[in-house]
Order: structure tokens, then C-alpha cells, then sequence
């Protein structure tokens, strides 16, 4: 397989990614015993691992739908010895949970199982649901092994592409009970790699366009078209988009009901997606695209209705996890980057950095050129087994950086203290 082609990348601090409390590089991982347990544990797993990653690929679910998924994943969660809650606030969503000991805290992680319309999974969700069972697997191992108290709760998470199905369970406790969370994310990028960029902030809008049917040769003048509404809001935003700034994305669909090529077009959708690196940002972009909505209104004479269903911050990385994380791959599995991952994306993860502290890596897998997410190229490329095996890498990172959460008091409480710096200075902007 041919590779996305990247200079080979170290890490690389910025502005909002300060290595703390310990950096890359070093000459040693945390606790070499527990990360051995957690590599042992995995490796011990790979096999299952894989068969459930296959399985999920080859029953791709979209958001809300994924039945198959839920039983796959909590089957193998009750076999493994985690008291498992089916149809956790949501039908498709699952709590996985494990306990030892009294006290301590709890380290959360997500798995998430939907697909996309059409092209399966084309953001390699498959991976990213047997990463959060091989995180939570390998830290139950090291739990017992190593005598740690503490809980690991995983969740199932429904419906990440459009769906904000991590918004709806947060919004009904399902997080409540966790100091961390993690998960991770695959994408193209130099193999080997793991990425600690952030992802946009981003804005659903749904503009509704009603206008009159008409016979389109006989008298088209009596109609009002709200296809060509419509077409003139897409021309506009496009028109608009050479006075916006370069890392603004703004994208979208048509949608129609009951058209035909000989009636005049009497209802019309636009459903669009505004993305921009900082929610302030993103404010600032919708103001301006809005009047492009309103505009083809009026020039078709046509009603238009305008919804933001869903809107959702940018990602900042908690620093010290991601020091954590930066450290064990660059020490044992390959190399850290800022130009890859997932950073023009957008995610429905975003919430928990406001939270609670959290990491959200992406890691890179072999990729065709011009191959990368949400093409039918990613999704072959999530099936392969260089991808499974960065799956576990990252995987492996995670857990380490999730146990050390559980033992190391004065590294939780940098976690603690990163995260407060974040908020203050998410709020004051």
C-alpha cells in the first residue's frame, strides 16, 4: 500500500501544548513494570481485538442504529469480566465498568461505533472502538496486577458524525463520574506517529427554503423555486468564502422532497457545517454567513427558516496528558506531531475538555494519497493490520497515561492544574 508521504516528526511544543510535567525524550517511562503489564495485556488480546475491529468494519451502523455494534462490543465486555450496563441513556450506547479496591479515582474512556452513509467506515470508527476496549482492558490488568484502587469507566458512544450522541450522555451524567477521559482517533499522518492537534469548532445550520409549485414549461412564473433559493445560498457562501480567513470551513448538501423536472421546486434544504479554530471564532464566521441564507430568501421570493441544531467547541488537549502520552510513544513506539491528526476536523468529544481533563490523540495509519478520512480509501485503510497495530501503540500510551492518573498524586494534580489554566483562558477569550 502506498503512503501518505510526511517529513518525520519529534515533538514539538506550541503556544497551547507545553510539555508538563515531564517531556518526551526522557530517559525513562513511568513505573516500566505497569507499562510491561499493559503491553503484555494487549498483546494478549491482539487477536480478539482484531476479530471484533473486522467485525465492526463489516457491519457498518450510521448514528443511532448501531445494534450490532452494541451487542458485539458488550458481549466481549461481559467476558472480560466488566459489569456491563446495556442501552446506557440511549439505545445504542453501553456503559463498560470496573472496580477495585475502595476510593481512588476514575480514569473514563470512549469507543465509538457509528459509520457514514454510503462508505462504511471512512473515519475508521472500528478503530476507535477497539482502542477504548484495549485501554480499558490493559488498565484493569495493571489494576490487578499492581494492587491499584480505583474504576474504569467505558463507554459506548452513538452517533459521533452529526449525531452529538457524547453531548446527550454527557448531558445526562454520564461522565459525572470520572476525573479523566480518554480516547484517540485515526488519520493519515507519517506512520508511526501521534498526533496531540486540537480540532475546530463547528456550527450545523439548516436553512429551509418554501416557495410554489409550478408547471415548469406551461407557466413557471407562477412558481416560486426553492431549489434555486437554495442554489443562490451555496453561491453566496462560496462568493463569501474568499473574504474568510483560511482555517474557516464552510461546506454543505442540498436536500429535496417530492421534486420533479417538471415542477417547479416548493421545498428546499441547505444544510451547511461552519468550522473555525476557537468558538469566538466560529461566532464571528456564522455572522457572516447567515445574510447569505437571508439573501436567497428574498431574491426568490421564497420563506426561509434557519436552525443551528448543533454547535460545538474547539478541542484543547490537556497538556499534561498529553505530556504523558508524548513521552511513552516517543520512549517505545514511534513519534509525536503537530501537522496531522484530526485538526481541521470537528468532534462531538469537544465538551470534555470543559469538563473534565481529557485527551483526544489522533494516530496516523497507512493511507493512500488523497486517501485520508471519510473517503472509501480510509475505510480499507481501517481494515488493514498496520492500522490495527497503531491502534494498540496508542492504545497502549493511553492506558499508561491512565494508570499513572490512578498512582501518581502529584501528576494528577498537574493534570488538575493544566486544566484549570485551560478554562480560564477559554473563558476570558
Amino acid at each position: 500500500m502506498s503512503t501518505t508521504q510526511a517529513p518525520s516528526v519529534v515533538w514539538r511544543p506550541n503556544d497551547n501544548q507545553r510539555p508538563s510535567p515531564s517531556h518526551p525524550g526522557s530517559s525513562e517511562v513511568y513505573r516500566p513494570d505497569i507499562l510491561e503489564t499493559i503491553e503484555k495485556r494487549i498483546a494478549e488480546l491482539d487477536k480478539e481485538l482484531r476479530e471484533v475491529s473486522l467485525e465492526i468494519h463489516a457491519h457498518p451502523e450510521l448514528g443511532f442504529e448501531e445494534f450490532h455494534a452494541h451487542d458485539v462490543y458488550t458481549s466481549f465486555l461481559d467476558k472480560h469480566g466488566f459489569q456491563v450496563t446495556k442501552h446506557f441513556h440511549l439505545k445504542t450506547a453501553w456503559q463498560a465498568t470496573f472496580q477495585r479496591g475502595n476510593g481512588g479515582r476514575t480514569i473514563g474512556i470512549n469507543s465509538e461505533m457509528d459509520a457514514l452513509a454510503g462508505i462504511g467506515h471512512a473515519c475508521g470508527h472500528n478503530l476507535i472502538g477497539i482502542s477504548g476496549v484495549a485501554v480499558a482492558c490493559a488498565i484493569k490488568a495493571a489494576m490487578e496486577k499492581h494492587d491499584i484502587s480505583g474504576k474504569i469507566i467505558l463507554l459506548g458512544t452513538p452517533a459521533e458524525e452529526g449525531g452529538g450522541g457524547k453531548v446527550i450522555l454527557l448531558n445526562n451524567g454520564a461522565y459525572k463520574e470520572m476525573d479523566i477521559c480518554l480516547m484517540s482517533h485515526p488519520a493519515p499522518g507519517p506512520v508511526g506517529s501521534v498526533s496531540l492537534t486540537g480540532c475546530l469548532a463547528v456550527q450545523q445550520i439548516t436553512a429551509e427554503y418554501r416557495g410554489h409549485t409550478a408547471h415548469a414549461a406551461l407557466s413557471p412564473w407562477e412558481g416560486k423555486n426553492a431549489l434555486d433559493a437554495a442554489v443562490l445560498a451555496y453561491n453566496n457562501i462560496s462568493a463569501l468564502r474568499q473574504q474568510l480567513k483560511p482555517n474557516v470551513r464552510v461546506h454543505g448538501i442540498f436536500e429535496g422532497k417530492d421534486w420533479a423536472v417538471n415542477i417547479i421546486p416548493d421545498h428546499a434544504k441547505y444544510k451547511c457545517l461552519v468550522r473555525a479554530p476557537t468558538v469566538k471564532e466560529l461566532k464571528e464566521a456564522v455572522a457572516r454567513v447567515l445574510p447569505c441564507f437571508k439573501a436567497a430568501a428574498l431574491a426568490t421570493g421564497c420563506e426561509v427558516t434557519i436552525e443551528s441544531p448543533l454547535g460545538l467547541s474547539e478541542i484543547r488537549q490537556n497538556r499534561a496528558l498529553g505530556s504523558e502520552v508524548a513521552n511513552v510513544v516517543v520512549n517505545k513506539y514511534g513519534a509525536i506531531d503537530y501537522e496531522w491528526g484530526i485538526k481541521s476536523a470537528s468532534t462531538d468529544f469537544v465538551s470534555y475538555f470543559k469538563a473534565l481533563p481529557s485527551l483526544h490523540p489522533g494516530f496516523a495509519i497507512p493511507t493512500v494519497i488523497n486517501g485520508g478520512n471519510h473517503t472509501r480509501d480510509f475505510a480499507a485503510s481501517a481494515a488493514t493490520m498496520e492500522a490495527h497495530y497503531a491502534t494498540l501503540d496508542v492504545s497502549k500510551a493511553l492506558a499508561a497515561a491512565g494508570v499513572r492518573v490512578l498512582t501518581d498524586e502529584k501528576f494528577f494534580a498537574e493534570v488538575r492544574r493544566t486544566f484549570e489554566e485551560d478554562m480560564k483562558e477559554y473563558r476570558s477569550g
